[in-house]
C-alpha cells in the first residue's frame, strides 16, 4: 500500500512538472510574438480519412489539414507524427532540409496534444503508409494538460463520463457512438417527414407536469412569482395540436424526471413523441417498427445487432401479442378466466409467486405485476405487449370489446421498453374522471401520479379525433444500435454528481488571503443534543443463536433504484464468494444509487432469500436507525475500503 501511495505522489509531481513546462513553453511563444491563441483561422483542404480513401488520386496532390497531435518520434533531421481530425488520424512526415529550418526546428518543440495546422503533399513512405510530407507546420492551440498516457489511455469508466472532451479524443468508440446517436435522429426524422408529420416545439416550463407517471423538477419563474415543472412528457400539448387540425405532428425533445439514475435512466433524457389523427395503435406499430429496423438497415447496413449479451434481429414482422396472452405463455395464468374480479385476479398473481405488498388491489394491477414481475425480463427479440389494464393507462382510450383494458401497446428488446403508444383517449369526460383518480392518489402522497389539467380536457371538449400516439426514448434506441450497455455511453454529458458535493461550499470571507498560510481546520461538532434511540432490548439472546448470523463485508459492484418502488435500491455485492450477491434495501429516501457504487458495508449473508418487488433479496444491509426532532434519520454503515470482501466480522 505504501508503494502504490509513492507512486501516487509521484505522478502527482510528474504531472505539476510537466504543467509547469508546457506553461513555460507557452510564455517563451508569447514572448516570441507566435502566441497560438491569437490565431482565429486555418484553411483545411481536405480530412485525414479523405485522403486515404482517395489515395491513388490523391498522391502528390498539396493538402492542408488540421488536428491534435497524438505522437511523436523523431530521427534526428526526420520527424513522425500522427495527426488525429474529426474523421481518423494520418501520418505527418517532416524532414527538415524539407522545411523551413525555424519552422522545423519550433515543431519539434510541440507537444502530444498541442493542435496543428499541416500542409503539404500526400505521398507514401517506404514502408507504404499514407503520409503527408509536411511543407510547413502552423501551432494552432497549446496543449497545457497532457494527454493520458499512450497505453492505458482513458479507461476509467466515471473520468470518462466527466471529462467527455479527454474521452473523445482518446476512444474512438466512444466518438463513433455519438455519431451512431446523430444519424438515428436524422433518420427518423427524414423518416416522420416523408409520412407527412410536422415537427414542432412545445414548452419545457409548464404550470402543470403531464403526460406521465413521474416525479418533476421544480423551479421558480421570478416575473411572475411562480412555480413551474420541467416537463416530464410533450404528450399533452402535442395532442392540444391534434385538436387544433394539425392532424401529425412530433417532437424530439429533452424531458426531465426527478427520479432515480442507473444504467438505463438519466434524469434528463430525449425522446419522441408523435401523434396522427385518424388511426390506431397498429399504425403506432408500423411506425416504431420501420423507424428502428430502417435505421439499422441504413447506419449499420444489418438488421442483426448485439445486445446486453443477445444477439438481436430487428427484420421487420415483430412479434405482437396481448399482455394477458403473454402472461399465460409464461406463467400459465389465465387472467381473461377472471376479468374484472379482483380478489381472483390477486389471488392468481400470487400463485405464481408475484408480490402484491403496497399494489392496490385490482384485477388490472394483479395483471400488470405479473407481467412486470414474471414476464418482462424475457422478452429478448423485439416484441410489441398490447391491451394494457385500464389502472395503468390513465391516457389511453379503452378497448371497445373489453372495458377492463386499453388500446395501449409497449415494445420490448432485451427486456427493456424501447417504445410506449396508444389508441388516444379523446373522451373529455372520461379523461376527467381519470385525472381526478389521479390526483387523489397524488393528494394521498404519490408524487409521480398525473396533476389535474382542466385545460387539457377542455381541449377535448373541442373534439379530438381518433388518434394514435407513440413516445419512444432517443438514448435507449441508440444504447440498442452502439450495443451499449450504459445510457451514459450514448449522452455525451451524463448527470453526475459533483466531486465536492459533500464539501460545504466557502464564503468569500472565509477564504484565506492569498498566500497566507491557513489555521488548521476546526474539527467538526456534532450536535446529538436531539437525538432519540430506540431502547435497547432487555432480553439477552444466547451467544450460540447470535454465532449464527453471519456478518460480512461486501463490496458494492452496482447499485439501482427497484422499478416502480419508491423505497428500494437493488444492490449487486461481492461478498467474497466469487458470485454476485443482490439484496433489496428500503434506503432511497437516504440514498442516491450511483453514490453508493464502490463503498464497503456490512451485511448479513445467511438470512434465506426474501422475494420482493419479484426479486430475491439474499441478505441484509446494516444501517443504523435514531429519530432526531422527530424525524427518522438512516445511516447505512460503511466501513475502511481496506477491508476486503467477504471478511468476517466477530
Amino acid at each position: 500500500m505504501a508503494d502504490e501511495t509513492n507512486r501516487n505522489e509521484t505522478q502527482q509531481q510528474d504531472l505539476g512538472e510537466l504543467l509547469r513546462i508546457r506553461r513555460e513553453k507557452l510564455k517563451a511563444l508569447q514572448d516570441e510574438g507566435r502566441d497560438p491563441f491569437q490565431i482565429t483561422k486555418f484553411d483545411v483542404t481536405h480530412h485525414t480519412q479523405d485522403i486515404k480513401d482517395n489515395f491513388d488520386a490523391m498522391e502528390g496532390a498539396e493538402v492542408s489539414v488540421a488536428g491534435r497531435l497524438m505522437s511523436k518520434r523523431g530521427m534526428g533531421k526526420v520527424s513522425f507524427c500522427d495527426l488525429q481530425d474529426k474523421t481518423g488520424r494520418i501520418q505527418i512526415y517532416a524532414r527538415k532540409d524539407e522545411m523551413d529550418e525555424d519552422n522545423y526546428n519550433r515543431f519539434k518543440k510541440y507537444d502530444i496534444g498541442d493542435i496543428v495546422g499541416v500542409k503539404g503533399e500526400v505521398f507514401r513512405t517506404q514502408r507504404g503508409e499514407m503520409s503527408v510530407r509536411a511543407r510547413e507546420i502552423t501551432l494552432l492551440s497549446k496543449s497545457l494538460r497532457p494527454l493520458p498516457e499512450k497505453f492505458h489511455g482513458l479507461t476509467d469508466k466515471e473520468i470518462r463520463y466527466r471529462q467527455r472532451y479527454v474521452d473523445l479524443i482518446m476512444n474512438p468508440e466512444s466518438k463513433r457512438n455519438f455519431e451512431i446517436r446523430s444519424k438515428f435522429v436524422a433518420y427518423l426524422r427524414r423518416y416522420l417527414d416523408g409520412l407527412g408529420f410536422m415537427e414542432v416545439e412545445t414548452p419545457v416550463l409548464s404550470p402543470i407536469a403531464g403526460g406521465a407517471n413521474a416525479r418533476p423538477f421544480i423551479t421558480h419563474h421570478n416575473a411572475q412569482d411562480i412555480d413551474m415543472y420541467m416537463r416530464i412528457a410533450t404528450e399533452l400539448h402535442l395532442k392540444r395540436l391534434i385538436v387544433g387540425g394539425m392532424e401529425r405532428v412530433y417532437e424530439v425533445g429533452r424531458i426531465f424526471r426527478n427520479e432515480g439514475m442507473d444504467t438505463k435512466h438519466n434524469p434528463e433524457f430525449t425522446t419522441c413523441e408523435l401523434y396522427q389523427a385518424f388511426t390506431n395503435l397498429d399504425g403506432m406499430m408500423d411506425i416504431l417498427e420501420g423507424i428502428l429496423s430502417g435505421a439499422a438497415k441504413e447506419i449499420l447496413g444489418t438488421y442483426h445487432v448485439q445486445w446486453l449479451g443477445h444477439e438481436i434481429d430487428l427484420t421487420p414482422s415483430w412479434q405482437r401479442v396481448t399482455m394477458a396472452d403473454a402472461v399465460k405463455n409464461v406463467t400459465g395464468a389465465d387472467f381473461m378466466a377472471c376479468v374484472g374480479d379482483a380478489d381472483k385476479g390477486v389471488e392468481l398473481a400470487k400463485s405464481v409467486g408475484v408480490d402484491m405488498d403496497g399494489v392496490p388491489h385490482t384485477w388490472g394491477n394483479a395483471l400488470y405485476e405479473t407481467f412486470d414481475q414474471k414476464v418482462e425480463e424475457t422478452l429478448i427479440q423485439p416484441t410489441f405487449i398490447t391491451m394494457y389494464p385500464v389502472e395503468v393507462s390513465p391516457l389511453a382510450k379503452r378497448s371497445p370489446e373489453q372495458p377492463a383494458l386499453t388500446e395501449r401497446y409497449e415494445m420490448f428488446i432485451c427486456g427493456c421498453e424501447m417504445g410506449n403508444a396508444f389508441s388516444e383517449l379523446n373522451d373529455p369526460i372520461d379523461q376527467y374522471q381519470r385525472f381526478k383518480a389521479q390526483a387523489e392518489k397524488r393528494a394521498h402522497g404519490d408524487e409521480e401520479a398525473n396533476m389535474m389539467d382542466e385545460d387539457f380536457v377542455m381541449a377535448l371538449e373541442y373534439g379530438m379525433p381518433p388518434t394514435g400516439g407513440l413516445g419512444f426514448g432517443i438514448d435507449r434506441c441508440a444504447m440498442l444500435l452502439c450495443g451499449a450497455s450504459s445510457i451514459r455511453d450514448v449522452i455525451l454529458f451524463p448527470t453526475m454528481k459533483p466531486l465536492d458535493a459533500d464539501k460545504k461550499p466557502e464564503t468569500a470571507e472565509a477564504k484565506p488571503a492569498e498566500n497566507v498560510p491557513a489555521a488548521p481546520a476546526a474539527e467538526e461538532k456534532i450536535d446529538f443534543s436531539n437525538v432519540q434511540i430506540e431502547p435497547l432490548f432487555a432480553d439477552f439472546v444466547d451467544f450460540d443463536t447470535f454465532s449464527k448470523s453471519d456478518f460480512r463485508a461486501v463490496k458494492v459492484k452496482a447499485c439501482e433504484a427497484v422499478k416502480k418502488s419508491k423505497k428500494l435500491l437493488k444492490f449487486t455485492l461481492d461478498d467474497g464468494t466469487g458470485t454476485d450477491r443482490v439484496i433489496l434495501s428500503g434506503i432511497h429516501a437516504y440514498y442516491e444509487p450511483e453514490a453508493l457504487v464502490g463503498k464497503t458495508c456490512i451485511a448479513i449473508t445467511n438470512l434465506p432469500p426474501r422475494p420482493m418487488m419479484g426479486i430475491d433479496s439474499c441478505g441484509m444491509l446494516i444501517s443504523a436507525v435514531h429519530h432526531e426532532n422527530g424525524e427518522e434519520r438512516l445511516h447505512l454503515l460503511m466501513v475502511d475500503p481496506h477491508i476486503p470482501a467477504g471478511a468476517k466480522l466477530y
